[in-house]
């Protein structure tokens, strides 16, 4: 398989999931994935395997960052392996970009897995979500994977705001909303000035706090996955124009929201013609280091 064309890349889409292994394993329980899919409206049994999501990528010529969510401390299930999400990458350089994901409960061995998959698997970042993880991204129970992925250059992506998991089951299904606002995340940004950092979603309803966070801090940026863009906070869609232009990136939350969506909604925000292309693609390819400059 080819490796990327940037250049030829419609689009790249920051934040996508892999559900289902081939192994069988799964990111989410089926009581939880089902309340995502019912707050999300999804149509269908979404759970497309990895080279299923590779292939849907290539057909509309976009990339996509694609990750699992390991939290298998706090809900006993054990996740697509980082593995197996490299391994498909690997085999489609084209569209597929490597990120992983460690349960920061996970401690030592965690760190240790960290640096391994970068070093033998080439992965670019880790997806952390604290919702599910049960953990304040400012817990130093974490500061050992940080500690990695600043050193070896890579992402950490952050949920924030309400999530639709567990949404609607009784009690949250246990999940908490608190883990999740921005402003744990700034401490990370100061305690780690090198770091990469995404603030994946609208932060609702810590959308100004999301915004300060990356208007202040250089490597802080904001991903818009997770909601049809109709629905973004007006503020957020003003600093996307203007302050955050170079910060802010395209993200779907594929596949319970698809980038089909996303973008038909993106097309009708009045989003100036210059900072359009900079969501679209040229601020993650600066990101990742597809390209110098990513422009």
């Amino acid at each position: 398989m080819a490796a990327m064309d940037v250049d030829s890349l419609v689009a790249i889409d920051v934040h996508t999931h892999a559900e289902v292994s081939a192994k069988g394993s799964a990111s989410l329980a089926d009581e939880l994935h089902d309340a995502s899919s019912a707050y999300f409206k999804v149509e269908g049994d979404r759970k497309p395997t990895l080279n299923e999501i590779a292939a849907y990528y290539r057909e509309r010529s976009m990339a996509a960052v694609v990750f699992t969510v390991d939290a298998e401390s706090a809900t006993g299930t054990e996740p697509v392996p980082n593995e197996e999400v490299a391994e498909a990458a690997a085999a489609n350089p084209d569209v597929l970009i490597p990120f992983a994901s460690i349960d920061p409960f996970r401690g030592r061995a965690g760190v240790k897995q960290a640096r391994r998959l970068v070093e033998e698997y080439g992965v670019k970042g880790f997806k952390f979500h604290p919702n599910i993880q049960g953990f304040f991204p400012n817990d130093r129970i974490a500061y050992g994977l940080y500690e990695v992925i600043e050193e070896t250059g890579g992402i950490a992506v952050f949920h924030t705001g309400q999530t639709g998991i567990g949404a609607g089951v009784p009690g949250g299904g246990g999940i908490r909303l608190k883990y999740s606002n921005p402003l744990h995340v700034d401490d990370v940004a100061v305690d780690f000035p090198e770091l990469k950092i995404i603030l994946a979603h609208p932060s609702f309803p810590w959308q100004d706090e999301a915004l300060a966070v990356a208007t202040h801090k250089p490597g802080v940026h904001i991903d818009l996955s997770g909601w049809s863009p109709k629905y973004f906070p007006p503020q957020l869609v003003q600093y996307a124009n203007t302050l955050l232009q170079d910060k802010v990136l395209f993200g779907s939350d594929y596949p319970v929201l698809t980038p089909d969506r996303w973008l038909a909604d993106f097309a009708k925000l009045p989003i100036k013609d210059e900072v359009r292309p900079k969501i679209l693609k040229a601020n993650a390819a600066r990101l990742l280091g597809l390209t110098d400059t990513g422009r």
